[in-house]
């Protein structure tokens, strides 16, 4: 079961309830593609560049916005075995972490690349929940390949294509 908290934060693009719903898709994809069994709860926050700017400049050092934040409470070894993480034991759910996408920026990344606001936004949340897992795309090449390989893999298998 998957508990996801969807906050649109924002007033610059309208959500229409297809994006919500593909990003929703998306997440129990992602965790299914990669054999995550477990219960889990994720917070979704759609924001504008200014504020991720300024999550970016407090979180990362990093002085400009960006598409989209990853914030993992999990914490993995080598192998992508869980080793910490946080766990509400009333309900029995595992707390994955936070992502927050500038739904400005991906409004202006789909003009750019050329296709939908719905494609890139459900882009940014499989890019975010792999971050989540444990992936980063930052540590080698191999693992930026393999990273972008699962995000493309996963959205084709949901017919979210280019």
């Amino acid at each position: 079961m998957i508990r996801l908290w969807i906050e649109n934060e924002q007033e610059k693009e309208e959500i229409p309830e297809e994006v919500k719903k593909a990003m929703e898709k998306t997440i129990e994809h992602t965790l299914q593609t990669e054999n995550f069994g477990l219960d889990a709860e994720i917070s979704l926050t759609i924001t504008d560049d200014n504020e991720i700017h300024r999550l970016n400049l407090q979180e990362r050092g990093i002085d400009r916005p960006t598409d989209v934040l990853s914030f993992p409470m999990l914490e993995f070894d080598n192998e992508r075995n869980m080793i910490d993480f946080d766990y509400d034991m009333d309900e029995g759910f595992i707390m994955l972490g936070d992502i927050v996408i500038s739904a400005e920026r991906a409004a202006a990344q789909a003009a750019e690349y050329g296709h939908g606001f719905l494609r890139e936004m459900a882009f940014l949340t499989v890019h975010s929940m792999l971050h989540l897992l444990g992936y980063d795309h930052e540590n080698s090449e191999a693992e930026e390949k393999l990273m972008f390989k699962k995000q493309e893999q996963i959205l084709n298998d949901l017919g979210i294509t280019r």
